[in-house]
């Protein structure tokens, strides 16, 4: 058995070489998921997740998170919580529970601070000048208000065979109070079986609920797909159903991997995501959608360079 894990975005590359860290030891992937996403939430640089996320119409920071063990199919997330530091962690505490596992808005907070999580402010100043800014964009250019969905999802195999996968965001930018996207969701956000494998979906959740992807995509690979095949199926025969349906699809990504480290990815826009296993460092690569397929490269020095630039611009 050999390790291997895969996050959506350039923002979780500092999150998984801590996860591998664990993983070469021999460590819990459960333990490797969930360290690789708390940082993540602990940047306050990343717009999209945890402290400095984006907030919503009101300027209020409302975090979902999930969490799901492929050996067991245990399952705990949270939906719109507020002030309370790794949401992730509060999702694989409720994973251990037998009823009540997904909590949502104050009940998800009651939870966490019987609990013991710790409380924080996660609103920055940072996140409140953007926030700030977009509504006078909105009010004098007539803009929608709409924009940045990035959901760190991350599945990891560990040296036992044993498949984990979590989610965490601060959702659509200047959302409705009280939304929830897919990720949160089993099957849509997430999905992860040990004996298959697993994968994660990051874009516009209201468009990415409606095909419950996570699980197609694991579905594919229990059919005999690889997940190169199932990951950019599964995205490719949804944005065009929708097409058909509805005139239009958001941005849909998803990164999977299965049970012998094998990994894929599919998406319907340019998409940043990060792999490591055993045999490789972690490496940021580039996906872009070419007709039904997926074509990817590793990020040049450029390219990673520009995106530090990007991140840390003044507001």
């Amino acid at each position: 058995m050999k390790w291997a894990i895969i996050g959506t975005w350039r923002m979780c590359l500092e999150g998984i070489a801590a996860a591998t860290e664990i993983l070469g030891l021999g460590g819990d992937s459960g333990d490797a998921v969930e360290e690789a996403v708390k940082a993540v939430e602990d940047y306050p640089l990343y717009k999209s997740v945890g402290y400095g996320g984006l907030p919503n119409e009101i300027c209020q920071v409302e975090l979902d998170a999930a969490f799901m063990d492929g050996d067991t199919l245990s399952f705990g997330a949270v939906g719109g919580i507020q002030d309370f530091k790794n949401p992730v962690s509060i999702a694989r505490r409720l994973s251990r529970e037998r009823f009540n596992i997904f909590l949502v808005g104050s009940g998800a907070e009651d939870y966490a601070h019987k609990n013991g999580f710790e409380r924080k402010n996660m609103l920055t100043e940072r996140a409140k000048k953007i926030w700030e800014k977009r509504v006078r964009e909105i009010s004098e250019n007539n803009l929608s208000p709409y924009d940045g969905h990035d959901t760190v999802g991350i599945v990891c195999l560990d040296l036992k065979g044993h498949m984990t996968a979590a989610t965490s965001t601060s959702g659509l930018f200047m959302k409705k109070r009280g939304r929830i996207g897919d990720s949160p969701i089993c099957g849509s956000g997430l999905y992860v079986d040990s004996k298959i494998g697993g994968a994660v979906a990051t874009g516009l959740g209201e468009d990415i609920m409606k095909g419950c992807l996570s699980y197609e995509v694991v579905r594919l690979m229990e059919s005999g797909m690889s997940p190169q095949e199932a990951a950019q199926n599964a995205v490719y025969s949804f944005s065009e159903k929708l097409k058909q349906r509805r005139g239009k699809v958001g941005a849909i990504s998803i990164v999977c991997l299965n049970n012998m480290g094998e990994w894929g990815v599919g998406t319907n826009v340019e998409f940043s995501f990060v792999v490591a296993s055993q045999k490789s460092l972690p490496k940021v690569f580039l996906a872009h959608p070419h007709q039904d397929k997926v074509v990817y490269e590793e990020a040049s020095k450029e390219w990673l360079e520009a995106y530090q630039r990007r991140i840390t611009q003044p507001v």
